[in-house]
């Protein structure tokens, strides 16, 4: 019963329909560059650290949605294994294993499980009015910051213990959330907000060019 109610139709899928047989190449060609997107958001950024302030979420998030949960977690896979391979696709051009080990590493994999869960919320048909995508890109939000804040207080439990004082805060779990998700409330619920107003207004518009 609950699989049925799944409509399967992503933005991906309604505005570049595809026949099985060619299936293979829309989403390759959609998977590079998805990633390619978020790269570039990456670029974005107010230089904090241990964890810049960038575009990517938001890129993060519109590719799952409009992929839907299988492509985009496979967009946001193949963005990570990019940047592990050595290409600078991380903020600030950055690339390699190192990266995912540092900090931010936590985040990097809550951008795949963030893809997959708002893609698959996308084809239950979330991202079709403004309250659902608003609940779909705060549950996905979430899904970046569990693994990002946790693997982030481990860091400051470990080589980061140094830097604890400098957040304000007097362990580590509280300098993992002084630093690496207060600093973010604001803009990602303008990005929640931007998401909400403008995904629906795409689909209405798909609806029109596909009429």
């Amino acid at each position: 019963m609950f699989s049925q109610s799944i409509t399967r139709a992503t933005l991906a899928t309604t505005l570049w329909p595809s026949d099985a047989a060619r299936t293979w190449l829309r989403n390759s060609i959609l998977a590079v560059c998805g990633s390619l997107l978020v790269a570039l958001s990456a670029q974005v950024q107010v230089p904090l650290w241990p964890v810049p302030v960038t575009g990517q979420t938001f890129a993060v998030l519109v590719v799952g949605i409009a992929f839907g949960w299988r492509l985009g977690a496979a967009t946001l896979l193949l963005y990570a294994m990019e940047g592990a391979f050595g290409l600078p696709v991380f903020a600030q051009f950055s690339g390699g294993p190192a990266v995912l080990a540092g900090p931010t590493g936590g985040f990097i994999a809550g951008f795949v499980l963030a893809a997959a869960l708002v893609g698959y919320l996308a084809e239950l048909g979330w991202d079709r009015s403004v309250p659902l995508t608003a609940l779909a890109m705060l549950a996905g939000n979430l899904a970046i910051y569990l693994p990002g804040l946790a693997w982030l207080a481990l860091f400051y439990a470990g080589p980061g213990q140094a830097y604890i004082a400098a957040t304000g805060a007097s362990g580590p779990l509280g300098a993992a959330l002084a630093a690496g998700f207060l600093p973010f409330v604001f803009g990602d619920l303008l990005k929640v907000m931007l998401a909400a107003a403008i995904l629906p207004l795409v689909w209405r518009a798909a609806a029109r060019w596909r009429a």
